[in-house]
C-alpha cells in the first residue's frame, strides 16, 4: 500500500434505532500514519460509528474496507485479527494480573493458545510483553498488580494491550477521558509518538479540544449523525457550522439538500 493510500474507507455507513437515523450515509478515509479525530456533540453518531467499523454493531447499509479488504458484518474478533484495535473510554483490563500478565494474555489470545492451560498462562510471551510496556513507558511497573495503579498508568496497559495484536489501525474511544490535563497529554503525545515510529493509523473520539486541535492530523466533525465538516485542523477550528453546532450556539443543524 502507498503512502498516501487509504487504509481505512468508510462510505455511506448508515444505521438508524427505530426512527432515529444514529448515522446518515458518512462517509471518510484514513491512511497509514495518520491520526484521524471524530469530534460532535453528545448524540452525533460517533459511538455508533465506531462500534460499526469494529464489528460490534451491524450497519444498515454503506461500505467498510480495511486495506482493500471488505470487513462490514464482520464479527469483532475477525476485524481485530485483520489489523483492528481497540481501546474504550473505560480502560478494561483484568485488576487481579499484573501488569504483564495482561499484556501476556493478549498475547496468547492474539496467537490462539488463549485456552491452552497446561502450562501457567505466565510463563508465555513474557519478553515480548515487557517489550510492549518498555513501548508505552510501563515496563518498571510490570509485575505490579493493575489494580494498584493510577488510571493514567492503566489506560497506558490497555494500550499496550490494543498493540498486541500489532494493528495496522487503532480504534480509540476517548483515550484521555478520566484523566488529569498533564496524563492526558503525555498519553497522547505517547500515542502520536507510536503512530510515526510504527505507521499506524489511529481513529479516535475525544472531547478535549486541547488535545484534538495539538494532535489531529485531520478533523471530521458529525452532528446528529451526519458528517458537517472535515479537513485539517485550522480550518475545522475556523469553521462556521462547526462552531454553530458543536462549540455552543445552540443552533439546530439541519442537513443541507440539493
Amino acid at each position: 500500500m502507498s503512502a498516501n493510500a487509504s487504509l481505512l474507507k468508510v462510505t455511506g455507513l448508515t444505521k438508524s434505532f427505530g426512527g432515529v437515523k444514529a448515522v446518515d450515509h458518512v462517509s471518510f478515509s484514513i491512511a497509514q500514519g495518520e491520526m484521524l479525530s471524530l469530534i460532535g456533540p453528545n448524540g452525533a453518531g460517533k459511538s455508533t460509528c465506531f462500534n460499526m467499523i469494529n464489528g460490534q454493531l451491524q450497519a444498515d447499509g454503506g461500505s467498510i474496507t480495511l486495506d482493500g479488504e471488505d470487513i462490514l458484518g464482520l464479527p469483532p474478533r475477525k476485524i481485530w485479527r485483520r489489523g483492528v484495535g481497540r481501546t474504550f473510554q473505560i480502560a478494561a483490563t483484568f485488576a487481579s494480573l499484573t501488569v504483564a500478565e495482561n499484556i501476556q494474555m493478549a498475547l496468547l489470545s492474539h496467537a490462539g493458545k488463549i485456552f491452552h492451560w497446561f502450562k501457567p498462562a505466565a510463563r508465555f510471551y513474557r519478553a515480548e510483553a515487557l517489550a510492549l510496556l518498555e513501548r508505552v513507558g510501563m515496563a518498571a511497573q510490570a509485575d505490579r498488580p493493575c489494580s494498584d495503579l493510577a488510571y493514567g498508568d492503566v489506560k497506558r496497559v490497555e494500550l499496550a494491550i490494543a498493540l498486541a495484536s500489532k494493528p495496522k489501525l487503532l480504534l480509540m474511544d476517548e483515550p484521555t477521558a478520566g484523566m488529569a490535563p498533564a496524563e492526558r497529554i503525555a498519553l497522547i503525545a505517547l500515542i502520536k509518538r507510536l503512530v510515526t515510529e510504527n505507521g499506524l493509523a489511529v481513529l479516535f473520539t475525544e472531547h478535549s479540544m486541547d488535545v484534538v486541535f495539538s494532535y489531529s492530523s485531520r478533523v471530521i466533525v458529525l452532528a446528529r449523525g451526519n458528517l458537517i465538516a472535515e479537513g485539517g485542523v485550522e480550518a475545522i477550528r475556523n469553521n462556521d457550522k462547526v462552531k454553530s453546532v458543536y462549540f455552543g450556539s445552540g443552533k439546530t443543524f439541519e442537513k443541507e439538500t440539493a
